[in-house]
Protein backbone atom coordinates (compact mmCIF):
# COMPACT_ATOMS: atom_id res chain seq x y z
CA UNK A 1 0.00 0.00 0.00
CA UNK A 2 1.31 3.52 -1.05
CA UNK A 3 0.68 6.39 1.21
CA UNK A 4 1.85 9.61 0.13
CA UNK A 5 0.67 13.50 -0.39
CA UNK A 6 1.80 15.29 -3.50
CA UNK A 7 3.14 18.92 -3.66
CA UNK A 8 3.60 21.48 -7.02
CA UNK A 9 7.10 23.55 -5.79
CA UNK A 10 7.53 26.79 -7.08
CA UNK A 11 10.72 28.00 -5.60
CA UNK A 12 13.52 25.29 -5.45
CA UNK A 13 15.06 25.25 -2.14
CA UNK A 14 19.00 26.20 -1.80
CA UNK A 15 21.57 23.97 -2.18
CA UNK A 16 19.94 21.11 -4.23
CA UNK A 17 23.00 19.54 -5.55
CA UNK A 18 23.92 18.53 -2.08
CA UNK A 19 21.22 16.03 -1.95
CA UNK A 20 21.47 12.60 -3.36
CA UNK A 21 19.70 11.99 -6.46
CA UNK A 22 18.94 9.29 -9.19
CA UNK A 23 18.18 9.95 -12.72
CA UNK A 24 14.74 8.41 -13.33
CA UNK A 25 13.20 7.11 -16.96
CA UNK A 26 9.68 5.70 -17.14
CA UNK A 27 7.02 4.42 -19.14
CA UNK A 28 3.56 3.42 -19.04
CA UNK A 29 2.30 -0.15 -20.45
CA UNK A 30 -0.87 0.57 -19.40
CA UNK A 31 -2.73 3.51 -17.50
CA UNK A 32 -5.97 2.22 -16.38
CA UNK A 33 -4.66 0.11 -13.99
CA UNK A 34 -1.28 1.86 -13.97
CA UNK A 35 1.21 -0.62 -15.33
CA UNK A 36 4.66 1.22 -15.05
CA UNK A 37 8.12 0.51 -16.09
CA UNK A 38 11.26 2.43 -14.56
CA UNK A 39 14.87 2.76 -15.05
CA UNK A 40 16.63 4.52 -11.70
CA UNK A 41 20.46 5.03 -12.25
CA UNK A 42 21.15 1.66 -12.87
CA UNK A 43 17.83 -0.54 -11.37
CA UNK A 44 14.91 -1.69 -13.72
CA UNK A 45 11.24 -2.01 -11.36
CA UNK A 46 7.84 -2.75 -13.18
CA UNK A 47 5.13 -1.27 -11.03
CA UNK A 48 1.40 -1.89 -10.56
CA UNK A 49 -0.63 0.81 -8.98
CA UNK A 50 -4.32 0.42 -7.97
CA UNK A 51 -6.90 2.94 -8.17
CA UNK A 52 -6.94 6.36 -5.76
CA UNK A 53 -5.10 9.57 -5.14
CA UNK A 54 -3.18 9.49 -1.68
CA UNK A 55 -3.33 5.59 -0.39
CA UNK A 56 -3.43 3.21 -3.23
CA UNK A 57 -1.92 -0.97 -4.27
CA UNK A 58 1.43 -0.43 -5.50
CA UNK A 59 3.35 -3.79 -6.05
CA UNK A 60 7.10 -3.17 -7.71
CA UNK A 61 8.89 -6.45 -9.22
CA UNK A 62 12.40 -6.60 -10.21
CA UNK A 63 13.52 -6.25 -13.98
CA UNK A 64 17.10 -6.86 -15.66
CA UNK A 65 18.25 -4.11 -18.49
CA UNK A 66 17.09 -6.54 -21.22
CA UNK A 67 13.62 -7.02 -20.15
CA UNK A 68 12.85 -3.28 -19.37
CA UNK A 69 14.46 -2.25 -23.40
CA UNK A 70 11.85 -4.76 -24.66
CA UNK A 71 8.56 -3.79 -22.42
CA UNK A 72 10.31 -0.10 -23.61
CA UNK A 73 9.36 -0.44 -26.55
CA UNK A 74 5.49 -1.67 -26.09
CA UNK A 75 5.28 1.70 -23.70
CA UNK A 76 2.08 4.16 -24.62
CA UNK A 77 2.70 7.58 -25.06
CA UNK A 78 5.47 9.84 -23.32
CA UNK A 79 8.62 8.18 -21.98
CA UNK A 80 9.20 10.72 -18.78
CA UNK A 81 12.76 11.72 -17.86
CA UNK A 82 13.39 13.58 -14.30
CA UNK A 83 15.90 14.02 -11.78
CA UNK A 84 14.91 13.13 -8.11
CA UNK A 85 16.30 14.66 -5.36
CA UNK A 86 16.18 13.22 -1.80
CA UNK A 87 15.82 15.29 0.97
CA UNK A 88 15.63 14.25 4.67
CA UNK A 89 12.54 15.49 7.19
CA UNK A 90 12.03 15.10 10.71
CA UNK A 91 10.72 11.52 11.89
CA UNK A 92 12.49 9.70 9.02
CA UNK A 93 10.18 11.07 6.00
CA UNK A 94 11.98 12.05 3.06
CA UNK A 95 10.99 14.39 0.24
CA UNK A 96 10.93 12.64 -2.84
CA UNK A 97 11.80 15.97 -5.32
CA UNK A 98 11.16 15.51 -8.99
CA UNK A 99 12.49 18.09 -11.76
CA UNK A 100 10.94 16.90 -14.74
CA UNK A 101 12.79 17.43 -18.35
CA UNK A 102 11.08 18.18 -21.45
CA UNK A 103 8.30 18.30 -22.62
CA UNK A 104 7.58 19.21 -18.96
CA UNK A 105 10.97 20.96 -17.97
CA UNK A 106 8.88 23.72 -15.51
CA UNK A 107 7.46 21.12 -13.95
CA UNK A 108 8.70 20.27 -10.30
CA UNK A 109 6.53 17.96 -7.91
CA UNK A 110 7.41 16.74 -4.13
CA UNK A 111 6.06 13.71 -3.38
CA UNK A 112 6.15 12.38 1.04
CA UNK A 113 5.52 9.04 2.08
CA UNK A 114 3.85 8.28 5.35
CA UNK A 115 2.86 4.69 6.77
CA UNK A 116 -0.63 5.49 7.97
CA UNK A 117 -3.04 7.87 6.12
CA UNK A 118 -3.08 9.32 10.24
CA UNK A 119 0.32 10.73 9.82
CA UNK A 120 -0.51 11.54 6.05
CA UNK A 121 -2.95 14.03 7.33
CA UNK A 122 -1.14 15.28 10.23
CA UNK A 123 1.84 16.44 8.00
CA UNK A 124 2.96 19.99 7.82
CA UNK A 125 4.78 20.35 4.91
CA UNK A 126 7.56 23.02 4.62
CA UNK A 127 7.00 26.12 4.05
CA UNK A 128 8.69 25.91 0.35
CA UNK A 129 5.93 23.83 -0.77
CA UNK A 130 3.83 25.25 -3.30
CA UNK A 131 -0.12 23.86 -3.58
CA UNK A 132 -1.12 20.19 -2.08
CA UNK A 133 -2.33 18.38 -5.42
CA UNK A 134 -2.47 15.00 -4.15
CA UNK A 135 -6.21 14.55 -4.64
CA UNK A 136 -5.74 16.17 -8.23
CA UNK A 137 -5.01 13.13 -10.81
CA UNK A 138 -3.78 15.47 -12.72
CA UNK A 139 -0.47 15.33 -11.51
CA UNK A 140 0.22 11.47 -11.61
CA UNK A 141 2.75 10.40 -13.97
CA UNK A 142 0.59 8.10 -15.81
CA UNK A 143 -1.60 11.33 -17.35
CA UNK A 144 1.46 13.27 -17.63
CA UNK A 145 2.80 10.66 -19.90
CA UNK A 146 -0.28 10.89 -22.44
CA UNK A 147 0.70 12.57 -25.36
CA UNK A 148 -2.64 15.29 -25.25
CA UNK A 149 -0.88 16.49 -21.62
CA UNK A 150 2.54 17.63 -23.13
Amino acid sequence: MEIEKKYLIHKLPENLETYPRKKIQQAYLCTNPVVRIRKQDEEYILTYKGKGLMVREEYNLPLNRDAYEHLLQKADGIVLTKTRYLLPLPQGLTIELDVFDAPYENLRLAEVEFSSEEEANAFVPPEWFGEDVTFSSKYHNSVLSLPERA
